[in-house]
């Protein structure tokens, strides 16, 4: 390789731009069609043959395994607009590939990279600060038909968004409301980790419930345990209560019968001291990731307390969180022997086993540390169980972003529209180079509104050059100001108020898209150098 001692391939200059810009717009294609309430989903099957079918944006990303180095920053992307918002993550990358797209025009056109950043992060400040200024709507105190409004607008796009909306906007809102909790700084926080969401196949979407408490999709060890304990003390283990066993690789040697018997009899012991510890601290409810011996169960039916084995790591985890509990790995104490101290155990009002449908559902009510709620869905296959917990997640997270940030903006494409019509006015008041760069962002803005009048089956330049032109008047004349907030009606293919319509989404939803997407984008135009080095035959590198 010339100027270079490595053994590998070099692209410099523009050839390695345009194959970074291909590759990302690549990926968004993909994603394209998946945007809006009319968006279709993707089967995606991975080497083992599992198959998932989903329209979620980030979860597409993520199961795609893109090799491309530059389009792996996409994929980065849609996994932090998820992990932040939990909604905008197809929206987002279709923003970052038309930017990207272009950038990389005007860099044809001979203007200088660094022009094109400079006039971007101008454009994306300009944009945030009209965003927060204008067009976010302040909602000092969110009454419930603004978060029931988002959370629907949210699920519009997901396979929950047909009939079942209304159901599912409405648990979401509960849900959240349901797991409230006084932050440090005055203010409350909602944290979905604490939304417990069970998937059972069988009966209509409709069935679907929420629950009080922690549901555990576990049952009792045994029928003779008591079906309710009130008040609870839970102790989390993460030890075996099944006999003692010897590790693999040891082996005793034993010459006389009776000692067989006393060998197993002292198994049986251990397992029973270590019960006998956890109850005599005061636990009537037990929960543990291993199993427990069926003989050692008659310890648990004679003080009256629940025992539940086989609990998933995750779950016990989040139970311990809840109720205040220690997960405890070992039973161990500093001076060699297994003992069990009550500052341990964690506390809920009551737990107690119920039927739900087909299954028994073990409830933990009102936890001492975090309140914590249940999602019960139902759905016809493992598939759209699947596809329902995503769709579910996603509205959850919005309406935790409308009530922590409490401003909304209109959807359906009115924001883009509303930006991309004062970005225009902006560059032309600028006399620099950015100029350009700036218009084209305005440009860029559009490819939102355009996505999903095509996805809709709707002639989109007809409905962008309307839309344009109701946003240029509400720039313009403060008559028309209510203009501002006009954007696609998807079903009819026309224009309509949104914000009256009820189509709205979280203000901060949109001020992460429009910064995430910047930020990728620069991150990509910066490179004009790409150096390969091959592996050596040896396995290392030459």
């Amino acid at each position: 390789m010339a100027g270079l001692a490595l053994h590998g391939q070099r692209q410099s200059g523009q050839d390695v731009r345009t194959s970074n810009v291909t590759a990302c717009v690549a990926v968004a294609n993909i994603v394209k069609s998946s945007l809006g309430p009319v968006g279709l989903d993707k089967m995606l099957v991975d080497e083992v043959g599992d198959v998932t079918v989903t329209n979620d944006g980030a979860t597409i990303l993520r199961l795609l395994e893109v090799e491309h180095p530059a389009a792996k920053v996409l994929t980065e992307l849609a996994a932090q607009q998820d992990e932040e918002v939990g909604d905008g993550t197809t929206s987002v990358v279709i923003l970052a590939a038309e930017l990207l797209r272009r950038a990389n025009e005007l860099v044809r056109a001979r203007i200088h990279p660094t022009s094109i950043i400079a006039g971007y992060r101008m454009a994306m400040r300009e944009g945030i600060k009209r965003l927060r200024d204008t067009l976010a709507t302040p909602v000092d105190k969110l009454g419930r038909e603004v978060l029931v409004n988002a959370a629907r607008t949210s699920l519009s796009s997901k396979i929950l968004g047909s009939a079942e909306a209304d159901l599912f906007a409405n648990m979401a809102v509960d849900a959240v409301q349901a797991v409230k909790m006084p932050g440090i700084s005055g203010k409350f926080t909602y944290p979905v980790d604490a939304i417990h969401i069970l998937k059972a196949q069988g009966k209509s979407a409709t069935e679907s419930e929420l629950l009080p408490g922690y549901a555990l999709n576990l049952t009792r060890a045994s029928k003779l345990m008591p079906h309710r304990v009130s008040p609870a003390r839970i102790a989390c283990l993460d030890v075996d209560l099944r006999r003692a066993k010897m590790k693999m690789g040891i082996s005793v040697l034993i010459e006389n019968p009776e000692e067989i018997n006393k060998a197993q009899e002292k198994e049986l012991d251990i397992t029973r001291d270590r019960i006998k510890a956890v109850l005599a601290a005061g636990a009537n409810v037990v929960l543990t990731t291993k199993g427990i011996d069926d003989a050692a169960l008659k310890y648990f039916v004679e003080t009256g307390a629940i025992a539940v084995r086989r609990v998933s790591e995750h779950d016990l985890n989040r139970i311990a969180k809840a109720t205040g509990a220690t997960v405890q790995a070992s039973m161990a104490d500093l001076s060699g022997e297994e003992s069990f101290d009550a500052s341990l155990l964690g506390y809920a009002e009551e737990v107690y086993e119920e039927r739900i449908r087909d299954d028994n559902i073990l409830i933990m009510k009102k936890c001492k540390s975090t309140a914590a709620c249940s999602v019960l869905l139902r759905g016809a296959n493992e598939y759209m169980c699947d596809e329902m917990s995503r769709s579910f997640h996603d509205a959850a997270c919005v309406v935790k972003r409308m009530l922590e940030s409490n401003s909304v903006v209109a959807g359906g494409g009115a924001v883009e529209a509303a930006l991309s019509i004062h970005l225009e006015h902006y560059a032309m008041m600028l006399e620099s180079r950015e100029q350009l760069a700036i218009a084209e962002f305005a440009e860029a803005l559009l490819v939102i509104p355009k996505t999903l009048a095509v996805n809709a089956a709707k002639d989109a330049t007809d409905l962008i050059a309307k839309l344009k032109a109701v946003h240029h008047a509400a720039r313009k004349d403060d008559t028309k100001k209510k203009l501002a907030t006009f954007g696609l009606d998807l079903s009819k293919g026309e224009l309509r108020d949104n914000m009256a319509a009820g189509v709205v989404e979280p203000a901060m939803s949109k001020k992460k898209i429009l910064q995430f997407a910047t930020e990728a984008a620069l991150t990509i135009i910066r490179i004009d150098d790409m150096i390969k080095i091959d592996p050596d035959e040896k396995g290392g590198h030459s």
